[in-house]
């Protein structure tokens, strides 16, 4: 990787439309957003300016992205980073997530997740996936615990893991209304969330507890309860694949109307659910606060169907490109990017306070995406490091590389 890379003729998108620029790269970081044409005697200027007492900086690589329109990484904040499944048996259970399946999407920032599976899948395998995934080359974090409650946790204790483990914001994805949960009661519940609160107040992080919505009546309920009987704040609880059910999105927007920042998953809705361009447009129509809703995959999880017994009868899984792809449809209805692009990249970066992730700006991170003229995601640059080209991953992580295979779920 050059030590300066200069983005030039880039129309920037911070999300908000900052016009045609020049954006110099080094160090991981954005170092500059310039004027156009100016790009490539800055990044000059810089050369043997930037690096450690051991290396020193004397190569710059100008890339011309033709007035292509440039937007931060995408962030996606729920995605089964050691595989989900096993819901019908061990052989269903999915496989790690690899790294070209979340780079090809625009992705290059992830929150890892166990889901329904604690028991033959670990946090110590999660925490050892995600600073894997960080080694290959992404902005990777996770959650503590999983469906089940009391919550299970790397170190014994919900604020230790916040406090402690650098990679844990938070505990999820853990699961109400759902018959896999552990039918938690609202006592547990408001006792997690207010360790995770306290916890993120300890260490300067999110400490959500990102909550998994089934499709049972109960709802959203222990969450509004929350918010009437506690003084847990509004942005503790962050439910997520909330469009599943028509009703369950139309609670979820009075949610947000309460200050809770709500999650639309990516995803086949079914003829019960919404989907999540439908959800945006929606959201946008009715005025709600744009901030308080966010967009994740489900990546590499099960997404199961059920009969009224419980037993599995159909099962998918969860793909990151599902993210870009929603994006995409955004964009081709005719969405404003700089409308549409804050639910995929800023909205998230705020609420888990990722200081320099979802935005373009100097000092921030240097993740980038490149969008054809059909929105399509064509070139990914993480911390500055080609990991896209013209659609098809440059950098594999150490087993798909190894076996010669591309992206995968």
């Amino acid at each position: 990787m050059p030590a300066i890379r200069v983005l030039k003729n880039a129309d920037v998108y911070a999300p908000a439309p900052l016009g045609r620029r020049d954006l110099v790269l080094g160090g991981g970081k954005v170092l500059a957003i310039a004027d156009l044409g100016t790009g490539e005697r800055l990044a000059s200027a810089l050369v043997g300016k930037i690096g450690t007492t051991d290396v020193v900086v004397d190569v710059v690589d100008v890339i011309d992205v033709g007035g292509a329109r440039v937007v931060p990484g995408l962030i996606d904040c729920h995605v089964h980073s050691t595989g989900g499944g096993g819901e019908s048996g061990p052989e269903a259970r999915v496989p790690p997530i690899v790294l070209s399946s979340l780079t090809t999407a625009g992705v290059t920032t992830c929150v890892g997740v166990l889901g329904t599976d604690s028991t033959t899948r670990t946090m110590r395998d999660l925490v050892g996936r995600t600073l894997g995934l960080r080694k290959e080359g992404i902005n990777a974090w996770c959650y503590t615990g999983s469906y089940e409650v009391p919550v299970k946790t790397l170190t014994g204790s919900v604020r230790d893991d916040i406090v402690f483990v650098d990679s844990i914001v938070g505990v999820g994805e853990l699961a109400i209304s759902d018959h896999r949960s552990s039918q938690p009661t609202f006592e547990e519940l408001c006792r997690i969330a207010a360790d995770c609160h306290v916890a993120g107040m300890m260490s300067g992080k999110a400490g959500l507890v990102h909550f998994h919505l089934g499709d049972g009546r109960r709802g959203l309920t222990f969450i509004n309860r929350a918010l009437d009987e506690t003084e847990i704040p509004a942005r503790t609880f962050h439910p997520t694949h909330v469009n599943r059910q028509r009703w369950l999105f139309d609670d979820a927007m009075a949610l947000a109307r309460r200050g809770c920042v709500v999650d639309v998953t990516a995803f086949d809705p079914g003829e019960e659910g919404i989907a999540v361009e439908d959800c945006i447009e929606r959201w946008l129509d009715e005025g709600l606060p744009a901030e308080r809703l966010t967009v994740s995959s489900d990546g590499s999880g099960c997404l199961p169907v059920f009969d009224a017994d419980g037993v599995l009868v159909e099962m998918d899984i969860g793909r990151p490109a599902t993210v870009a792809a929603a994006l995409r449809t955004l964009l081709q209805r005719g969405r404003a990017l700089e409308v549409v692009l804050p639910f995929f990249t800023s909205n998230l970066s705020r609420l888990f306070r990722f200081h320099g992730a979802g935005v373009v700006a100097v000092g921030g991170n240097a993740d980038l995406v490149v969008l054809g003229d059909d929105g399509a995601v064509v070139d990914v640059y993480a911390a500055g490091r080609t990991m896209v080209r013209a659609g098809v991953p440059t950098v594999l992580g150490p087993f798909e590389a190894a076996s010669g295979r591309g992206s995968s779920p």
